[in-house]
């Protein structure tokens, strides 16, 4: 019987353990997403930023003529 009530104590040393940390988990996922919720990525950036792409000037491509852009450019 002793055996048992051991047994049974370290287990619930165990699972309390496991609740504690699944519970500092979410939270500390929950204070990340919050942190980053209001971070803007898109803003204009400042100073001498360059812009790295260019529209096509071909004018209106046809649809296969976009898909292939689309294949080859891995978008």
């Amino acid at each position: 019987m002793l055996v048992f009530c051991r047994a049974m104590y370290n287990a619930l040393k165990v699972l309390i353990l496991f609740i504690a940390c699944t519970f500092l988990f979410y939270y500390g996922m929950m204070w990340v997403h919050e942190e980053y919720q209001n971070y803007h990525r898109y803003d204009k950036p400042k100073g001498a930023a360059v812009k790295v792409s260019k529209p096509l000037d071909t004018g209106n491509p046809e649809w296969l003529d976009r898909l292939m852009l689309f294949y080859k450019s891995g978008e």
